[in-house]
């Protein structure tokens, strides 16, 4: 696995939906001051929220963000996502756009107009299309790297054999491969071979672990803080994690939390960190950006890490 001083990314689904443009400015305002460089969108960002019922708020409000910050665009690294926009209002998953070589070259094409720049750091490909061929899909990708309007490609939600294969396929055409895998992950795991509630969520597995370690793939986190259970009482865990194994954690977690002098949010982190994992945090404040940013801060030795591995 690519573990070369993993990130703190900074999460925007709600900028523009659930987060007004003005907290959105302050939180993005204060995770660059902390020393925050990764913003993580997606063009469907946040269609089920907004009354368009289409995607696109989140990165209109990066994109005004950054038209006000002169030189901002310098101090960031900004990841968007093509997959899962609907292309007819409110109604999805039937229009979603997919994965097809007109597709994400049209997707491509529409969050540099949101965002008014002329590239991104990071495109994922936000879930899988199996009604386009792989190579077409690889193909297209490789085009958008070549063109120089993204830097890097990555794979959001794919199996690992997918992701190999998709590899493959761009040694074979000569594009440029995914490099990075974005999937959910956290501490805390759900019952085994139980199925997640949230539609199109995928878990880290070993197998794709063994992928990133073999490939020297980076791996990014979503919902890393579990939408605020570790904390929240108005925030329970999905009743999927209500096992023995999630007792036996939040336990440990209380434990180290008092140790380290640390929240368990930044306990959370630090232990994703420490596993090379760059944790995908979505915040509504600035003092959430804040305290997920001092978990970068947090030392946890290999007593810490022993017990949670036990407890999990």
């Amino acid at each position: 696995m690519n573990t070369t001083n993993p990130r703190i990314v900074l999460g925007t689904m709600g900028f523009g939906t659930q987060v007004d443009s003005a907290t959105a400015f302050a939180i993005l305002d204060s995770f660059v001051a902390g020393g925050g460089d990764w913003l993580d969108t997606a063009n469907c960002y946040s269609f089920w929220a907004d009354p368009s019922g289409v995607g696109g708020a989140s990165e209109r409000v990066i994109g005004a963000w950054l038209a006000a910050r002169p030189g901002a665009r310098d101090a960031v690294r900004i990841a968007t996502k093509v997959r899962q926009n609907p292309l007819v209002p409110h109604s999805w998953p039937d229009s979603a756009e997919g994965l097809s070589a007109r597709a994400v070259h049209a997707g491509m094409e529409e969050s540099l107009e949101r965002l008014g720049v002329d590239h991104v750091d990071m495109l994922w490909a936000h879930a899988e299309d199996r009604t386009v061929p792989l190579e077409e899909t690889v193909g297209a990708f490789g085009e958008l790297v070549a063109k120089g309007v993204a830097l890097r490609v990555g794979a959001a939600n794919h199996p690992a054999w997918r992701v190999e294969r998709a590899r493959s396929l761009a040694r074979e055409q000569g594009a440029e491969p995914w490099t990075a895998l974005q999937l959910r992950h956290s501490l805390a795991q759900p019952r085994p071979l139980t199925p997640l509630a949230e539609g199109g969520h995928r878990l880290l597995t070993a197998e794709d672990l063994d992928l990133a370690r073999a490939e020297g793939l980076e791996v990014w986190a979503y919902s890393s803080l579990l939408w605020g259970a570790y904390t929240r009482q108005d925030k329970p865990f999905p009743e999927t994690y209500d096992h023995p194994g999630t007792t036996r954690v939040l336990t440990v977690l209380d434990e180290v939390a008092g140790e380290v002098s640390a929240t368990k949010n930044q306990v959370v982190l630090a232990w994703l960190l420490h596993q090379g994992v760059a944790p995908i945090v979505g915040v509504s404040r600035v003092e959430q950006a804040e305290e997920a940013l001092a978990a970068r801060d947090v030392r946890l030795d290999d007593h810490h890490l022993a017990r949670f591995e036990a407890a999990r």
